[in-house]
Protein backbone atom coordinates (compact mmCIF):
# COMPACT_ATOMS: atom_id res chain seq x y z
CA UNK A 1 0.00 0.00 0.00
CA UNK A 2 1.33 3.44 -0.99
CA UNK A 3 2.55 5.72 1.75
CA UNK A 4 0.34 8.71 2.56
CA UNK A 5 0.96 12.28 3.72
CA UNK A 6 -1.82 14.61 4.90
CA UNK A 7 -1.40 18.39 5.27
CA UNK A 8 -4.17 20.44 6.91
CA UNK A 9 -5.05 23.93 5.71
CA UNK A 10 -2.96 23.51 2.60
CA UNK A 11 -4.78 25.33 -0.20
CA UNK A 12 -2.50 28.38 0.19
CA UNK A 13 0.51 29.82 2.02
CA UNK A 14 2.88 27.60 3.95
CA UNK A 15 0.52 24.61 3.70
CA UNK A 16 0.51 24.75 -0.09
CA UNK A 17 4.31 25.09 -0.11
CA UNK A 18 4.58 22.02 2.16
CA UNK A 19 2.42 20.01 -0.26
CA UNK A 20 4.57 21.19 -3.18
CA UNK A 21 7.77 20.09 -1.42
CA UNK A 22 6.32 16.72 -0.37
CA UNK A 23 5.13 16.04 -3.93
CA UNK A 24 8.76 16.44 -5.01
CA UNK A 25 10.44 14.57 -2.13
CA UNK A 26 8.01 12.04 -0.63
CA UNK A 27 7.46 8.68 -2.27
CA UNK A 28 3.73 8.27 -1.78
CA UNK A 29 0.38 10.03 -2.06
CA UNK A 30 0.24 13.61 -0.80
CA UNK A 31 -3.15 14.96 0.23
CA UNK A 32 -3.83 18.67 0.01
CA UNK A 33 -6.77 19.43 2.32
CA UNK A 34 -8.90 22.51 2.89
CA UNK A 35 -12.32 23.30 4.30
CA UNK A 36 -13.41 24.87 1.00
CA UNK A 37 -13.59 22.24 -1.74
CA UNK A 38 -13.45 24.73 -4.62
CA UNK A 39 -10.33 26.46 -3.29
CA UNK A 40 -8.73 23.12 -2.55
CA UNK A 41 -9.35 21.78 -6.04
CA UNK A 42 -8.04 25.03 -7.56
CA UNK A 43 -4.85 24.64 -5.48
CA UNK A 44 -4.46 21.06 -6.75
CA UNK A 45 -4.81 22.34 -10.34
CA UNK A 46 -2.15 25.00 -9.73
CA UNK A 47 0.26 22.26 -8.59
CA UNK A 48 -0.78 20.07 -11.53
CA UNK A 49 0.40 22.91 -13.80
CA UNK A 50 3.84 22.53 -12.16
CA UNK A 51 3.83 18.83 -13.02
CA UNK A 52 2.92 17.73 -9.48
CA UNK A 53 0.11 15.35 -8.58
CA UNK A 54 -1.31 15.89 -5.10
CA UNK A 55 -4.69 14.41 -4.20
CA UNK A 56 -7.48 16.43 -2.56
CA UNK A 57 -9.65 15.70 0.46
CA UNK A 58 -12.08 18.12 2.09
CA UNK A 59 -11.20 18.70 5.75
CA UNK A 60 -12.35 21.46 8.09
CA UNK A 61 -10.54 21.06 11.40
CA UNK A 62 -13.15 23.23 13.16
CA UNK A 63 -15.83 20.68 12.23
CA UNK A 64 -15.45 17.53 14.36
CA UNK A 65 -17.65 15.58 11.94
CA UNK A 66 -15.30 16.53 9.07
CA UNK A 67 -12.30 15.24 11.07
CA UNK A 68 -14.07 11.96 11.91
CA UNK A 69 -15.07 11.43 8.27
CA UNK A 70 -11.56 12.17 7.04
CA UNK A 71 -10.03 9.81 9.60
CA UNK A 72 -12.40 7.04 8.44
CA UNK A 73 -11.48 7.74 4.81
CA UNK A 74 -7.73 7.47 5.41
CA UNK A 75 -8.16 4.35 7.51
CA UNK A 76 -10.40 2.61 4.99
CA UNK A 77 -8.60 3.76 1.84
CA UNK A 78 -4.97 3.71 2.95
CA UNK A 79 -4.90 1.74 6.20
CA UNK A 80 -3.70 4.84 8.02
CA UNK A 81 -1.36 7.79 7.52
CA UNK A 82 2.45 7.96 7.35
CA UNK A 83 2.87 11.73 7.64
CA UNK A 84 0.48 14.17 9.31
CA UNK A 85 1.30 17.88 9.20
CA UNK A 86 -1.07 20.04 11.23
CA UNK A 87 -0.63 23.35 9.46
CA UNK A 88 -4.11 24.91 9.62
CA UNK A 89 -4.20 27.96 11.86
CA UNK A 90 -5.44 31.52 12.16
CA UNK A 91 -4.26 34.88 13.50
CA UNK A 92 -6.03 38.18 13.90
CA UNK A 93 -4.24 41.20 12.42
CA UNK A 94 -2.68 43.62 14.88
CA UNK A 95 -5.09 46.38 13.84
CA UNK A 96 -8.19 44.18 14.19
CA UNK A 97 -10.77 45.80 16.50
CA UNK A 98 -12.49 42.55 17.49
CA UNK A 99 -12.69 42.46 21.32
CA UNK A 100 -9.77 40.57 22.84
CA UNK A 101 -11.94 37.92 24.51
CA UNK A 102 -13.51 37.05 21.15
CA UNK A 103 -10.08 36.92 19.53
CA UNK A 104 -8.95 34.59 22.32
CA UNK A 105 -11.89 32.24 21.94
CA UNK A 106 -11.71 32.07 18.12
CA UNK A 107 -7.91 31.77 17.95
CA UNK A 108 -7.63 29.04 20.58
CA UNK A 109 -10.55 27.16 19.06
CA UNK A 110 -8.67 26.69 15.78
CA UNK A 111 -5.00 26.72 16.76
CA UNK A 112 -5.33 24.59 19.88
CA UNK A 113 -8.67 22.83 20.34
CA UNK A 114 -9.36 21.95 16.68
CA UNK A 115 -5.76 20.85 16.15
CA UNK A 116 -6.08 18.73 19.29
CA UNK A 117 -9.22 17.14 17.78
CA UNK A 118 -7.18 16.30 14.68
CA UNK A 119 -4.52 14.66 16.81
CA UNK A 120 -7.06 12.77 18.92
CA UNK A 121 -8.62 11.17 15.85
CA UNK A 122 -5.51 10.77 13.66
CA UNK A 123 -2.87 9.62 16.14
CA UNK A 124 -4.29 6.05 16.19
CA UNK A 125 -3.95 6.05 12.37
CA UNK A 126 -0.25 6.96 12.30
CA UNK A 127 1.63 3.96 10.93
CA UNK A 128 4.86 2.57 12.41
CA UNK A 129 7.73 4.83 11.38
CA UNK A 130 5.27 7.69 10.92
CA UNK A 131 5.96 11.39 11.39
CA UNK A 132 3.68 14.01 12.96
CA UNK A 133 4.51 17.71 12.63
CA UNK A 134 2.55 20.47 14.37
CA UNK A 135 3.20 23.89 12.85
CA UNK A 136 3.61 26.16 15.85
CA UNK A 137 5.52 29.44 16.18
CA UNK A 138 8.43 31.16 17.93
CA UNK A 139 5.71 33.53 19.18
CA UNK A 140 4.63 30.64 21.42
CA UNK A 141 8.04 30.36 23.09
CA UNK A 142 8.27 34.14 23.44
CA UNK A 143 4.78 34.13 25.01
CA UNK A 144 5.81 31.36 27.40
CA UNK A 145 8.67 33.54 28.66
CA UNK A 146 6.14 36.30 29.38
CA UNK A 147 3.79 34.09 31.42
CA UNK A 148 3.88 34.05 35.22
CA UNK A 149 6.55 31.82 36.82
CA UNK A 150 3.76 29.45 37.91
CA UNK A 151 2.43 29.05 34.35
CA UNK A 152 5.94 28.71 32.90
CA UNK A 153 6.67 25.90 35.36
CA UNK A 154 3.53 24.00 34.32
CA UNK A 155 4.05 24.43 30.58
CA UNK A 156 7.64 23.23 30.89
CA UNK A 157 6.83 20.38 33.28
CA UNK A 158 7.54 16.79 32.25
CA UNK A 159 4.42 15.65 34.12
CA UNK A 160 1.82 18.08 32.75
CA UNK A 161 -1.12 16.03 31.41
CA UNK A 162 -3.26 16.71 28.37
CA UNK A 163 -6.21 17.30 30.71
CA UNK A 164 -4.28 19.88 32.73
CA UNK A 165 -3.16 21.64 29.54
CA UNK A 166 -6.73 21.76 28.21
CA UNK A 167 -7.78 23.23 31.55
CA UNK A 168 -5.13 25.94 31.27
CA UNK A 169 -6.20 26.86 27.72
CA UNK A 170 -9.84 27.09 28.84
CA UNK A 171 -8.79 29.15 31.85
CA UNK A 172 -7.05 31.70 29.61
CA UNK A 173 -10.17 32.09 27.44
CA UNK A 174 -12.41 32.44 30.52
CA UNK A 175 -10.13 35.02 32.14
CA UNK A 176 -10.14 37.17 28.97
CA UNK A 177 -13.95 37.42 29.26
CA UNK A 178 -13.65 39.19 32.61
CA UNK A 179 -10.46 41.03 31.64
CA UNK A 180 -8.52 39.20 34.37
CA UNK A 181 -6.05 37.28 32.18
CA UNK A 182 -3.10 39.57 32.98
CA UNK A 183 -3.76 39.29 36.73
CA UNK A 184 -3.85 35.52 36.19
CA UNK A 185 -0.34 35.51 34.70
CA UNK A 186 -1.08 35.58 30.96
CA UNK A 187 0.34 37.98 28.36
CA UNK A 188 -1.90 39.93 25.95
CA UNK A 189 -1.60 37.60 22.94
CA UNK A 190 -4.20 35.04 22.00
CA UNK A 191 -2.10 33.76 19.09
CA UNK A 192 0.93 33.35 21.33
CA UNK A 193 -1.01 31.46 24.01
CA UNK A 194 -2.55 29.19 21.35
CA UNK A 195 0.93 28.27 20.06
CA UNK A 196 2.34 27.83 23.58
CA UNK A 197 -0.49 25.34 24.08
CA UNK A 198 0.16 23.58 20.77
CA UNK A 199 3.88 23.14 21.42
CA UNK A 200 3.20 21.86 24.94
CA UNK A 201 0.57 19.45 23.58
CA UNK A 202 3.15 18.15 21.09
CA UNK A 203 5.54 17.37 23.94
CA UNK A 204 2.82 15.61 25.95
CA UNK A 205 1.77 13.45 22.97
CA UNK A 206 5.39 12.61 22.11
CA UNK A 207 5.96 11.36 25.67
CA UNK A 208 2.79 9.28 25.36
CA UNK A 209 3.97 7.75 22.08
CA UNK A 210 7.31 6.81 23.64
CA UNK A 211 5.46 5.09 26.48
CA UNK A 212 2.58 3.43 24.63
CA UNK A 213 4.03 2.69 21.17
CA UNK A 214 7.83 2.61 21.59
CA UNK A 215 8.28 -0.14 19.00
CA UNK A 216 6.59 1.99 16.29
CA UNK A 217 9.35 4.63 16.33
CA UNK A 218 6.93 7.46 15.46
CA UNK A 219 8.47 10.92 15.74
CA UNK A 220 6.25 13.87 16.72
CA UNK A 221 7.49 17.45 16.89
CA UNK A 222 6.34 21.06 16.87
CA UNK A 223 8.10 23.59 14.69
CA UNK A 224 8.31 27.22 13.68
CA UNK A 225 8.40 27.83 9.92
CA UNK A 226 9.72 31.37 10.51
CA UNK A 227 8.17 34.69 9.52
CA UNK A 228 6.70 33.95 6.11
CA UNK A 229 4.99 36.10 3.49
CA UNK A 230 1.38 34.88 3.68
CA UNK A 231 -2.12 36.35 3.95
CA UNK A 232 -1.81 35.79 7.70
CA UNK A 233 1.67 37.22 8.34
CA UNK A 234 1.68 39.98 5.71
CA UNK A 235 3.97 40.86 2.81
CA UNK A 236 6.85 42.32 4.83
CA UNK A 237 8.05 38.95 6.10
CA UNK A 238 11.54 37.88 4.96
CA UNK A 239 10.71 34.30 3.95
CA UNK A 240 8.79 32.94 0.98
CA UNK A 241 6.24 30.16 1.64
CA UNK A 242 8.65 27.65 0.06
CA UNK A 243 11.35 28.75 2.53
CA UNK A 244 8.81 28.47 5.36
CA UNK A 245 8.08 24.89 4.34
CA UNK A 246 11.71 23.76 4.82
CA UNK A 247 11.60 22.90 8.55
CA UNK A 248 8.14 21.23 8.55
CA UNK A 249 9.17 19.10 5.56
CA UNK A 250 12.54 18.25 7.16
CA UNK A 251 10.68 16.90 10.22
CA UNK A 252 8.14 15.06 8.07
CA UNK A 253 10.91 13.30 6.15
CA UNK A 254 13.23 12.36 9.03
CA UNK A 255 14.85 9.13 7.81
CA UNK A 256 13.72 5.64 8.87
CA UNK A 257 15.41 4.63 12.11
CA UNK A 258 15.88 8.22 13.31
CA UNK A 259 15.19 8.65 17.03
CA UNK A 260 15.60 12.43 17.30
CA UNK A 261 14.21 15.00 17.36
CA UNK A 262 11.09 13.79 19.17
CA UNK A 263 8.83 15.87 21.40
CA UNK A 264 10.84 18.99 20.57
CA UNK A 265 10.30 22.50 19.30
CA UNK A 266 12.33 22.93 16.11
CA UNK A 267 13.19 26.04 14.10
CA UNK A 268 15.58 26.32 11.13
CA UNK A 269 15.99 22.52 11.42
CA UNK A 270 17.52 22.98 14.90
CA UNK A 271 16.03 21.98 18.27
CA UNK A 272 15.19 25.11 20.29
CA UNK A 273 15.11 25.62 24.05
CA UNK A 274 11.62 25.56 25.52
Amino acid sequence: MAKVAVVTGSNKGIGLAIVRALCKQFEGDVYLTSRDTTRGEEAVKSLNSEGLKPKFHQLDINDLNSIIKAAAFFKDTHGGVDILINNAGIAFKGADTTPFDIQAEVTLQTNFFATRDMLTHFMPLIKPGGRVVNVSSFVGSRTLNNCSPELQARFRSEDITEEELVGLMKRFVEKTKSGQHKDDGWPETAYGVSKTGLTTLSMILARRLSKERPQDKILLNACCPGWVRTDMAGDKAPKSPDEGAVTPVYLALLPPGATEPHGRFVSEKEVQAW
